[in-house]
């Protein structure tokens, strides 16, 4: 994990009167230890493989600090749950291409797409704060092939 991610968060912690805990270093861990998104539940499994006595609770209120402080960010992936993107401190800008046959995520940035937000909220009369671009689009490869991996691991369960 980023160390400046741990020293971000401690600080931020710090400024709000709040502690430092063993469970919240370990939420934290969990969370960034990989660029995947994740799910509540996800995140929890991976914490409490870190410490067993990882609490839900506790978990809720460190999502709900990470958030607070831009360290992660919840995005609507299309799928009617809440999903949570660790890549932002590194990546502000990227955006997510969803596949709506596999589910697969794919995070692209593009400096046009930058550009374009830019000009078109410029245009209308605002100045961009924050922005997010979800693309839903088809497999080519299932399309084409009639086979995708990534479809067939989604159905049953794996590589989630």
């Amino acid at each position: 994990m980023n160390t400046e991610i741990r020293e971000r968060f401690e600080d931020f912690i710090h400024s709000r009167g709040m502690r430092k805990t063993s469970q919240r270093d370990v939420i934290v861990e969990a969370a960034f230890a990989s660029d995947d998104h994740f799910t509540a539940d996800e995140l929890l499994e991976k914490a409490k493989k870190i410490n067993p006595k990882t609490s839900r609770a506790t978990l809720y209120r460190t999502i709900s600090l990470l958030e607070e402080c831009g360290l992660l960010k919840a995005i609507d992936l299309g799928r009617d749950e809440r999903v949570y993107d660790p890549n932002f401190l590194d990546s502000p800008d990227h955006n997510h291409l969803i596949c709506i046959d596999c589910g697969k995520v794919v995070e692209f940035e593009d400096e046009n797409v930058a550009v374009l937000v830019d000009c078109i909220t410029r245009r209308l009369g605002f100045r961009p704060a924050t922005k997010s671009m979800r693309i839903e689009a088809c497999c080519d490869k299932l399309r084409s092939e009639g086979v995708c991996e990534n479809l067939i691991q989604m159905r049953l369960g794996i590589g989630k």
